[in-house]
């Protein structure tokens, strides 16, 4: 399968490491953003062919799907894009930084009868992947997810250091992943949401502190802080409070309660949660399905975003 990767940054570069490690898929070509970046990155990974040209890029011969991991606020343009020429996506999270734009994904995919996958990789880390058999087993219900998502993000750089060119927003890309991981891992919609936020930032103009609170229609709560102030440990850490024990994860590993790690290697065929989640992708087009964490999957996802913007402004 030829695939186009749209966006050589920070997270193109994860994917183009993930599907080294996956047969029978080749890169043929880069869409980037910058001729310089995008020429370097082409190099690194023996990419044949570059270009700043989107309609170019998916143009080349034999390109039958794109993963998109450009700047956040061109996802939905380039995403319906590729469907228009005929291409599967897997546009990373989030989808588009407006419930507009996250619509307007969801009826090209309804159009086309494309597979269109939303970057939701949480669904699919070994350590989430092990508490959701468990739920679905019967042998686990939550009562809260704890979550606490922290960087130090007081300057406008990417995970790699570098300059960026748009602004990362706390609701839109990072809350996104715990909203959708609590109606996933529970299985029911989310009914009543809470909101406050921060100081704007004067420069990034975005908050850089939110409290989140959400209910599940039985009664399962989430409590979420994020935050762009902290000077400590990086990342997202997931404690999950349940009828039948404690679990923290932490990306791909599990612990207990009781900080005693969990073994969660022979969960899937990788530890890599972004390599599972373009496995599912891949897996999905060649078997003609509706993926993991489709478009119209991460709709929900992001009606509640939209609503948590409303209810902090």
């Amino acid at each position: 399968m030829k695939i186009c990767m749209i966006g050589q940054g920070a997270f193109g570069h994860k994917h183009l490491d993930a599907l080294q490690n996956i047969d029978a898929v080749e890169v043929v070509s880069l869409v980037g953003g910058s001729e310089d970046s995008t020429r370097k990155t082409a190099e690194k990974y023996d990419i044949p062919f570059w270009t700043l040209d989107l309609d170019v890029g998916l143009a080349q011969p034999g390109v039958e799907a794109a993963i998109i991991t450009s700047p956040t606020p061109i996802h939905a343009t380039q995403g319906i894009a590729a469907m228009r020429a005929g291409k599967h996506v897997m546009i990373e999270i989030p989808m588009s930084d407006t419930l507009e734009d996250a619509q307007a994904i969801c009826d090209a995919q309804q159009e086309t009868g494309l597979v269109a996958m939303a970057g939701h990789t949480r669904r699919f880390n070994p350590s989430h992947q092990w508490i959701h058999n468990k739920i679905k087993a019967g042998e686990l219900r939550i009562q809260q997810m704890d979550v606490q998502t922290y960087f130090f993000r007081r300057q406008n750089l990417n995970a790699l250091g570098q300059p960026r060119s748009w602004t990362d927003h706390l609701l839109w890309h990072h809350a996104c992943h715990t909203v959708d991981l609590f109606a996933y891992q529970t299985g029911e919609q989310i009914v009543d949401v809470q909101a406050m936020q921060g100081p704007m930032h004067p420069e990034l103009g975005i908050a850089m502190d939110m409290s989140i609170g959400l209910k599940s229609e039985f009664g399962a709560i989430c409590t979420l802080s994020l935050s762009f102030n902290n000077d400590g440990p990086f990342g997202t850490f997931f404690r999950y409070i349940c009828d039948n024990g404690t679990y923290v994860a932490r990306y791909d590993d599990l612990f207990n309660g009781k900080e005693e790690q969990i073994d969660v290697s022979q969960v899937d065929v990788s530890m890599n949660g972004i390599e599972l989640q373009d496995r599912e992708f891949f897996a999905a087009i060649r078997e003609g399905r509706e993926p993991n964490a489709s478009v119209q999957q991460a709709l929900s996802t992001m009606q509640i975003l939209d609503q948590l913007e409303r209810v902090m402004k």
